[in-house]
């Protein structure tokens, strides 16, 4: 009896079927950057300083810039064995108390007491948003931008157990479905979370997601071609994400609020839900799984794509 290399070789290693297949996976690997990548982006933290509502009042009436109420609002600290206007503390003064004025240039502020923001913070980078600007994860937050892509991680190492199992007992094809629902669901669901406790629970939900289908797309894509053209396939199926990584700083660009950035990067998965119905079974699963008649039926399917007649009905 044939073995299932027999029969591919038959069918055809790597021809018009397999060809079809590589081209709509390696469309898949290029929103995976946006994913992993678009960090840089949704969580950019520009140039902030603490934030007086009476000194923005006074800016707003006066027509002052960014810089001339900034000298009146934030000391200058010493940070690296350099100066710089300090990002998270501010001059302990109630200016609705002081005869603060228009044409005020500078003050001696000197020997004012220091204080931590407490109303807030302004950025020096306007018309774009991250969430660290919508949510002010800045100073003693900052440290929670950084759970932004470490519970991605964490979504993808749960993901590399969980779907290793999970494609191993149900199979490649209906793994990679299950991982674009959660793409799509939970990808939304991030652009409109209303609070980051819940961005961090649907970013980890989407890292697991994605990962899974990273992997059950990879693993589908080797199986159904020749030996031989495995290693090529893979490594091509893996610069895709390297196109991506390039389209995404164009993407950034123009789309300058991190929550439709969110919806952009997500939309793909949406898109890839329907190749549930223009890509095969893995055969070799099958065959692992006892059903080699839907192997030779898959097979003879690819075979026929390919314009090539399988000599040998059976399989092993």
């Amino acid at each position: 009896m044939a073995t299932f290399d027999d029969l591919l070789e038959e069918a055809g290693s790597f021809g018009r079927c397999q060809k079809r297949i590589f081209a709509l996976l390696c469309l898949l690997s290029i929103p995976y950057s946006g994913v992993y990548v678009g960090t840089v982006f949704q969580s950019f933290t520009p140039d902030h300083w603490c934030r007086d509502s009476a000194v923005v009042e006074r800016r707003q009436a006066c027509g002052w810039s960014l810089a001339d109420s900034r000298r009146l609002t934030v000391p200058v600290v010493n940070v690296s064995g350099g100066l710089q206007q300090s990002s998270c503390e501010q001059y302990d003064v109630d200016w609705n108390t002081t005869t603060l004025g228009c044409d005020t240039q500078e003050l001696n502020l000197s020997e004012v007491p220091l204080t931590t923001c407490k109303d807030g913070w302004e950025y020096q980078y306007e018309g774009r948003t991250s969430f660290a600007t919508e949510f002010n994860l800045v100073c003693s937050d900052g440290w929670f931008v950084d759970m932004y892509q470490s519970t991605l991680n964490l979504g993808f190492l749960g993901s590399s157990f969980a779907f290793g199992f999970f494609a191993d007992r149900f199979g490649r094809k209906i793994s990679f479905l299950v991982s674009n629902i959660l793409n799509a669901i939970s990808g939304i669901a991030l652009a409109v979370a209303p609070n980051y406790i819940s961005i961090l629970v649907l970013r980890c939900i989407f890292g697991f997601g994605v990962k899974g289908g990273w992997m059950s797309s990879y693993v589908l894509l080797t199986e159904i071609v020749g030996v031989e053209y495995r290693q090529t396939v893979g490594i091509l199926y893996q610069m895709f994400f390297s196109v991506g990584v390039l389209i995404l700083p164009l993407l950034a660009y123009f789309i300058t609020d991190w929550r439709w950035l969110q919806f952009v990067i997500t939309a793909p998965f949406i898109f890839f839900l329907s190749y549930y119905w223009f890509i095969p079974e893995s055969p070799r699963w099958l065959i692992s799984q006892n059903k080699s008649a839907k192997a030779l039926k898959i097979t003879e399917a690819m075979a026929k794509e390919n314009k090539r007649k399988l000599k040998n009905s059976g399989v092993n």
